[in-house]
């Protein structure tokens, strides 16, 4: 599933001379810095095609709206005065929300993508809409003093296992949550007390590993993520979020991969997050629950007979689905995270090999199949990304800072 309602292009493009798009400069400079990390005046001039004396104006202008700063470089030994550093503010934050079915986790990511924070709160039960705000509440209290004094909130992104309205800020089914057709962004705005934005999970996770992880500087690429509440995806093709006709595009988890299988949560048989299932993993292991982290250790160590059939055969499945989706979207990079990726590490070479033979001709054969680089921190550093979407596309628009 990717994102819905209207996010700005992913990249920062190329900035314009003209004094009327003074404004499109800065958002192409913040966004260098946000996604490409501190680079020096030099580097900024070379990759946005304005000349010195605009760049210098700029990075004032982000500077006295708070947004960036600059530092002095290490002495490199060149000769002549070296270019300073532009950063981009870290202070300036975003709150970030993941629902799922056994835990909620309450980030804080600042612009670079830097993760100041990640709290897992589990949870005994499935959380309600008004549970998750009770949480999510009681969690920004603890931190109330450390925020008002240390970042400048610009905002609250969740991202939601299902189907999400992002224009509207309604969920229209997440059905392993319960939330069918409620109002979110609105009641949990009303709580804390900053916008909120929503956005389907795997979108976000698509969005943000393709900006600071496996997939930068990809234009063409599938991933696939993996949890409690099933598998979700999301497509980058030419560089653009696959979307659909209503915004409900490459819901993946829900491709047809065993016809003899159980039913699924939609109502189909033989789902593929029915069939690559992180529950019948944690069964088969004797555990009810285990974080992002932890399951990693559990797979690498030594497994039972019957373990270990287990994750052969939910690897070979997997393989099945990578196959037919590498035939369709013919991407240069495939993805895992979540679950999936731990599942991948578990035996890489087998997934692999059986992609190669599941895909058509020798097309398995040429596509990067990588875990995502960003981990635990996906989600936490996606959602971020609707939050900070307003922020860069248009500055000039902040408030500058008050010191």
């Amino acid at each position: 599933m990717t994102l819905s309602g209207s996010l700005r292009p992913i990249s920062a493009g190329v900035g314009n001379s003209n004094d009327q798009t003074r404004r499109h400069n800065l958002s192409t400079i913040l966004t260098m810095l946000h996604h490409g990390g501190a680079q020096t005046r030099a580097q900024l001039t070379r990759l946005s095609g304005l000349n010195r004396s605009t760049i210098a104006a700029l990075v004032a202008e982000l500077a006295e709206l708070g947004l960036a700063y600059e530092t002095e470089p290490s002495d490199s030994g060149l000769v002549g005065r070296p270019s300073p550093i532009v950063h981009a503010n870290e202070k300036i934050a975003a709150i970030t929300i993941n629902p799922d079915v056994d835990a909620i986790t309450i980030g804080l990511v600042g612009l670079g993508g830097e993760l100041h924070k990640r709290i897992r709160f589990e949870t005994a039960s499935v959380p309600s809409v008004r549970e998750t705000i009770n949480v999510v509440t009681a969690v920004i209290a603890g931190m109330r003093a450390e925020l008002d004094t240390q970042y400048r909130v610009v905002g609250v992104g969740m991202a939601i296992p299902g189907l999400v309205n992002g224009r509207d800020g309604t969920v229209r089914l997440a059905p392993h949550l319960g939330w069918q057709d409620v109002q979110v962004a609105e009641p949990f705005s009303a709580a804390l007390g900053y916008p909120v934005r929503i956005a389907n999970d795997a979108g976000l996770a698509t969005l943000a590993e393709s900006l600071f992880g496996a997939g930068r500087g990809v234009q063409d690429l599938v991933y696939l993520n993996g949890s409690a509440s099933g598998i979700g995806g999301g497509v980058l093709v030419g560089g653009s979020m696959l979307r659909g006709a209503q915004g409900y595009a490459a819901e993946l988890g829900h491709t047809l991969v065993n016809s003899a299988g159980i039913r699924c949560h939609c109502g189909k048989i033989g789902c593929l997050e029915t069939e690559v299932n992180l529950g019948r993993l944690l069964a088969v292991l004797g555990r009810e629950g285990l974080g992002p982290d932890e399951l990693d250790a559990v797979l690498a160590g030594a497994l039972a007979p019957d373990a270990r059939a287990e994750v052969d055969r939910q690897l070979d499945v997997l393989a099945l689905a990578i196959g037919n989706f590498i035939s369709v979207f013919n991407p240069q990079v495939f993805i895992l995270g979540g679950s999936l990726g731990a599942l991948y590490e578990a035996n890489p070479e087998r997934l692999r090999a059986a992609v190669a033979a599941n895909a058509v001709g020798t097309l398995g054969e040429d596509v990067r199949i990588e875990r995502a680089q960003l981990r635990s921190r996906l989600l936490t550093v996606g959602a971020a990304e609707i939050v900070f979407a307003g922020l860069l596309g248009d500055p000039a628009a902040a408030s500058p800072l008050v010191e």
